[in-house]
């Protein structure tokens, strides 16, 4: 309580210090969103706790990978964002687990149901250089996006196609540990019709996985290639209809290590992801028809000196719904999901077990003229194994003279035991239930008159139910309750028209709940999600062509547990607190057609754990250009 009071404190205090300030007018209010509730959407007109990352900032974060970029964002860490490239990435949400935030990709889900970690999806198979906007959707989406969204959603939306008959792009970048990245694509309208391909390219000698206890670097480099490919058409044989189909291929290498502190020179990984589907739209007189197909094939094979394990996932999502405006200011969106998950194992206890999730859902939002917002949806979900659950939500929010807004939410979300827990050849209980949460959260943010000052506070409580545990027997089980409660506070200024300073804090902390010799028992449970962190930005316009912005960012302890070589046994351990400071800079020429950067990261050349007895990336650079047609 401490912490939310000293966190609301600091907000009243910003907006003390720059309530009189001048500066340019934010685009925050009327910016409109999609997934906050499937449509589009002004922002001033829902009161989800929505954070946006537009295509200048992805411009601008040139030299890095998705899951660090992710890993700046208030409330959320990306565990081994800036360990060896190759090493799998862990993201929390507001500190919720690994598996409980649902990715999208353009409004689809994405899913590896071979997955051993419960369902979370592997970030290393999406490639940045082809993204051109992320929108962060935290607390319980279950309502409108189904299982795994307890904590929240984010939406990785890629490039569009060009309204130009022709145009092209391409970027190059070289760095530290001989680390190469390059990407080339087209795009172009014709008639009726608009296309798009891309394809980027990133390898890297990386740096030893695990760390060197001695301290003398004597462990091999474990590197990494990826290579991605995308493309997509429009077809539009009506004003008022439009078909997508989409193709996305990814693959990457890489060589990973025994475990803390321990080398392995032999052992290697190999995965790729065919992603394909098809968007179509339908223009109403007052609304939209929406199908959404989306199939996902992963295939992932691990070597190493005792064997060679396989995984192998295959996912299918048809989605239909409709948004309709039934008034000026009422809106209803209703629609149906089906998910199909396949696992193919034949060494499970189930051969090549399967399930699906059929979903039916409903949301009526309203929007008054003055102020007032509302949203209330319900989803009803029917899978194949466990049974049925039931997910609402409900959202109110209000304006307050176009400087104030209120918002709170009340939801409830669901997690589906993955197909690994049911079935699996380790621990399998084909009689798991699903996980379910309770989320609430409440806040407000504050514009200055001008609009050119915002900060926003957020406290939230999540309850999680039948979490499902590996128990000391050998099996999975609905064994645990988790209670996690926090806040967070974002502010951004635009102080001039060459100055942007962003801020945030963010604080969370977490108990877990369980049956000991017949009595419960509590105690903290966030591992590797630090309780403080601190995110401070400033961009400035330097002159029309050059542009440079500094990233400081400071993580509080966090407790880890890691397997002991020496004693084969689970040891806890506390990680130091540490701090990076990155720096960007970018000078435009030939009309702003060529941009030249460079991206040098930790600074500081802080030595720092994010896995106990792994190593991290002390000072890189990258340097490179980016150029376009128009």
């Amino acid at each position: 309580m401490r912490k939310i009071i000293f966190v609301l404190a600091f907000a009243n205090m910003c907006l003390q210090a720059v309530a009189q300030k001048d500066s340019l007018r934010t685009k925050t209010l009327d910016e409109v969103v999609i997934t906050a509730t499937k449509f589009e959407k002004k922002q001033s007109e829902t009161g989800k706790v929505l954070t946006v990352i537009d295509e200048e900032q992805i411009k601008r974060s040139a030299g890095k990978d998705l899951s660090q970029l992710l890993n700046e964002q208030a409330g959320l860490v990306v565990n081994g964002a800036n360990s060896n490239p190759a090493k799998d990435k862990s993201l929390y949400l507001q500190g919720a687990g690994n598996a409980y935030t649902l990715i999208l990709l353009d409004g689809i889900p994405l899913s590896d149901p071979s997955d051993i970690s419960g369902g979370a999806y592997d970030l290393r198979l999406l490639s940045l250089d082809q993204v051109a906007r992320i929108e962060i959707l935290k607390g319980s989406q279950s309502t409108l996006y189904g299982t795994n969204a307890i904590a929240g959603v984010i939406n990785i939306i890629t490039k569009k196609n060009s309204t130009q008959p022709f145009n092209g792009f391409a970027s190059v970048g070289y760095g530290s540990y001989n680390t190469f990245k390059g990407s080339a694509g087209i795009s172009g309208t014709a008639k009726n019709i608009d296309y798009a391909a891309s394809y980027s390219r990133f390898q890297t000698d990386g740096i030893s996985e695990a760390k060197d206890p001695t301290g003398k670097n004597n462990f091999d480099k474990d590197g990494l290639t990826q290579n991605s490919f995308q493309a997509s058409v429009g077809i539009h044989p009506t004003s008022k209809l439009a078909v997508t189909p989409f193709l996305r291929y990814n693959t990457f290498d890489g060589k990973y290590d025994a475990g803390a502190f321990t080398d392995d020179k032999t052992s290697y990984y190999v995965s790729t992801l065919l992603n394909v589907g098809t968007k179509a739209t339908y223009q109403l007189k007052s609304g939209m028809v929406n199908f959404l197909y989306g199939s996902d094939q992963t295939d992932r094979s691990y070597h190493s000196p005792y064997g060679i394990n396989d995984y192998k996932g295959r996912f299918n999502q048809f989605e239909l719904f409709v948004n309709h405006d039934l008034t000026k200011n009422i809106q209803l969106l209703t629609g149906v999901s089906r998910q199909a998950y396949k696992m193919l194992d034949t060494t499970s206890t189930e051969k090549n077990p399967k399930a699906n999730l059929i979903s039916p859902y409903l949301s009526l939002f309203l929007h008054s003229d003055k102020g007032f917002s509302f949203e209330l949806g319900g989803r009803y979900n029917q899978h194949s194994i466990y049974g049925n659950t039931f997910t609402y939500s409900i959202n109110p929010s209000y304006f307050i003279q176009s400087r104030t807004k209120l918002f709170f939410n009340y939801s409830t979300g669901f997690k589906a035991p993955s197909l690994n827990q049911l079935f699996g050849q380790y621990g399998a209980n084909p009689n798991l239930k699903a996980e379910q949460s309770r989320h609430v959260e409440g806040g407000v943010q504050w514009f200055s008159s001008d609009k050119k000052f915002n900060v926003r506070g957020v406290v939230f409580n999540r309850k999680i139910d039948n979490v499902i545990i590996y128990s000391a027997g050998g099996k999975y089980l609905n064994f645990d309750q988790q209670n996690d409660h926090g806040a967070e506070i974002e502010s951004s200024w635009k102080v001039n028209s060459k100055l942007t300073l962003k801020a945030s804090y963010a604080f969370v902390t977490g108990e877990v709940t369980t049956k000991v010799a017949g009595k419960d028992t509590t105690y903290n449970n966030l591992v590797r999600r630090p309780k403080n962190s601190i995110g401070l930005n400033a961009g400035y316009q330097v002159t029309p062509a050059l542009f440079v912005s500094v990233n400081f960012r400071t993580t509080g302890q966090r407790s880890d547990i890691y397997f002991d070589m020496n004693t084969f046994s689970n040891q806890s351990t506390t990680l130091a607190a540490y701090q990076l400071l990155d720096v960007y800079g970018e000078y435009k020429v030939l009309s702003n057609r060529l941009t030249f950067f460079v991206n040098a990261k930790n600074l500081l050349n802080q030595d720092y754990q994010e896995v106990y007895g792994y190593s991290t990336m002390k000072f890189n650079i990258m340097v490179g250009v980016n150029a376009r047609l128009k």
